[in-house]
């Protein structure tokens, strides 16, 4: 069964008391946002989450999307939704004003983000592709283009997508074949094929904008060569509404393993009329503008469908009555206990518990470097913020959507046979999560990201961002009685990531495959350290709340509990990642291709 009430403690708790010593200071341009003003509209959108989106999940999972006519149609409730959500102003909730947006902090953004994606992930990509869409428009379009797009864009009215796969190449987009043909007018016309474009044709908004990769004549072969190019479903007429149609077309929306509520297509653009973002051949500048903040909001996705998958499975281990506890009976007047009371069942709850929590406290500590780097005053703070939101994006993206795809599983072995049917509701989070694994760049791309670029970038510089926190808490906190087994084994884990780190600069700068074959576990590793720096900090602050005698003990008890578990369990997997990249590529590339 799918249940789900959004976890507003916890998201409070790192808001508001786990991130206040990050280094980003407080940031005068958000004075506005009170905890207070915080909390209510996390509270607001609990609601719209819980009442609106959650309903119409599993609905929409087994009605899907149909393409008739050239249209596409979500499936029923949907419009509904949408126009409640968009009269709400969650389209515009984390929007710049000037553009008709609210400005809220990106911290309070992504904690939204995190319920709608739980109650119906589906769904969240409709205003999500349209706020990563924004991002490129405001970085490189010309004001032309931002006065006409981006009010109708951030109010939701619009809906906007990214058109980057074609059939022939994947992630390598420097073999894109899409054409752009200059005309007199300043406007360009744009032919080719798309595929896989999630939110290319629906019936939710008035018209659909498309910011599309395409290649002008006599460009450089590669990704030097590609331009980025702004294509509307319609073209908007003087007075700013759709007009006729662009050449825009539906091939067919693509049958998919899970997310069958959102529309996939592939899309034909037939001498359609577009417009130049940014610079000729420069639009892997511009597109990954919205790309990068697309991959911090996937990682968002893995959450959301990881705390749903966890509370749906704690609902079921209370519920279904199976075998008697080891220690003694616990319900003796029922034929069994429930399952929650066995040891393996409480193994894998709380596994998909800790993975739910610290992930939101990455997101949270993540999301306060967006705001600083947005809106910080001090040069410094500004670099640092900057250096870590690059050094942890792929983090973000790959983590959190591997831990994501792991809990949902882990909520059907929980449920058993009854996980395996679609009656339980719990294996769509299966099929719906393996998709951000893949999409916004391979999690195998993200950790060649990570290596490849972010750690060399600046002479390591983005690095210093995260290593000095963790070394000066280390250091801080050695001595304390209380907490030393944790520290310990956070001073181990984070020197294995040092010594990993130079083990890949090392071996790498001879033999690229040394660092590529290192990549996955070493973002893992990465990963790992900074769950453990936050459960570290948060069962600091936990023990010092029940001191202080809080009237939430129940809470804080629960946080120094997933704390300790975090560590005893699940920290071990940094020795395990470590000795994989210390062994190198020799056997991983030993066997000749022909004997695969």
């Amino acid at each position: 069964m799918q249940v789900y009430e959004a976890p507003l403690r916890d998201m409070k708790f790192v808001l508001h008391e786990l991130h206040q010593d990050d280094g980003f200071g407080n940031l005068e341009a958000l004075a506005e946002f009170t905890p207070d003003l915080v909390d209510a509209v996390l509270e607001e959108a609990a609601k719209v989450a819980q009442e609106v989106l959650l309903p119409l999940n599993r609905g929409g999972d087994i009605e899907g999307c149909t393409l008739e006519n050239g249209v596409v149609r979500t499936p029923s409730g949907f419009k509904e939704a949408y126009d409640l959500f968009r009269e709400g102003g969650w389209c515009a909730l984390a929007s710049d004003p000037e553009w008709g947006g609210q400005g809220l902090p990106e911290s309070v953004n992504k904690m939204t983000e995190e319920m709608i994606c739980s109650t119906n992930l589906a769904f969240s990509l409709y205003p999500g592709l349209t706020h990563g869409g924004t991002t490129a428009i405001e970085g490189y379009a010309s004001d032309e283009l931002k006065k006409l797009y981006l009010p109708k864009m951030v109010e939701g009215t619009w809906s906007g997508t990214m058109c980057l796969t074609e059939a022939h190449c994947g992630t390598d987009l420097g073999m894109l074949r899409t054409k752009a043909v200059p005309q007199e007018d300043g406007s360009y016309r744009i032919t080719g094929g798309k595929i896989f474009i999630s939110a290319g044709e629906h019936d939710l908004t008035e018209n659909i904008v498309h910011l599309v990769l395409a290649r002008l004549a006599g460009a450089p072969e590669g990704v030097k060569g590609i331009s980025l190019f702004l294509v509307p479903k319609y073209l908007p007429k003087e007075d700013g509404t759709p007009g006729p149609a662009n050449g825009v077309s539906v091939a067919a929306i693509e049958h998919k393993m899970g997310l069958k509520a959102s529309a996939t297509c592939q899309l034909n653009f037939e001498d359609s009329t577009g417009w130049l973002v940014g610079n000729p051949n420069k639009g892997m500048e511009a597109m990954f503008k919205m790309m990068n903040t697309e991959r911090v909001s996937v990682g968002i996705q893995g959450l959301g469908v990881g705390e749903a998958a966890y509370q749906s499975a704690v609902w079921y281990a209370r519920e279904r009555l199976q075998g008697r506890s080891l220690s003694g009976v616990k319900n003796p007047k029922g034929p069994a206990d429930p399952i929650i009371v066995h040891p393996d069942v409480r193994r894998m709850l709380m596994t998909m518990r800790a993975y739910n929590e610290g992930c939101r406290a990455i997101s949270a500590w993540v999301s306060r470097a967006l705001d600083a780097e947005k809106h910080s005053a001090d040069p410094e703070v500004k670099q640092r913020a900057s250096d870590f939101v690059a050094l942890m994006t792929p983090v973000v993206k790959a983590l959190f959507t591997d831990l994501g795809f792991e809990s949902a599983n882990l909520a059907v072995q929980v449920y058993g046979g009854h996980g395996y049917i679609a009656e339980s509701g719990v294996e769509q989070y299966v099929r719906d999560a393996r998709i951000a694994m893949i999409y916004e760049g391979t999690n195998g791309i993200q950790a060649l990201d990570l290596v490849g670029r972010k750690l060399p970038a600046h002479m390591g510089r983005n690095l210093r961002s995260f290593f000095h926190p963790v070394s000066r808490f280390i250091e801080a906190n050695k001595e304390n009685e209380a907490f030393k087994p944790m520290i310990e084994a956070l001073e181990k884990a984070f020197g294995a990531l040092q010594l990993s780190t130079a083990t890949i600069a090392q071996k790498g700068m001879a033999d690229p495959e040394e660092g590529a074959a290192a990549a996955t576990d070493y973002l893992r590793l990465t990963g790992l350290v900074a769950m453990g720096y936050c459960f570290a900090k948060a069962a600091m602050i936990a023990q010092g709340r029940l001191a202080e005698g809080t009237g939430e003990a129940a809470f804080y008890q629960a946080k120094l509990a997933t704390a300790r578990f975090y560590f005893d369990r699940i920290l071990s997997q940094a020795t395990a990642a470590f000795l994989a990249i210390k062994s190198g590529k020799a056997s991983m590339m030993a066997l000749a291709e022909e004997a695969f």
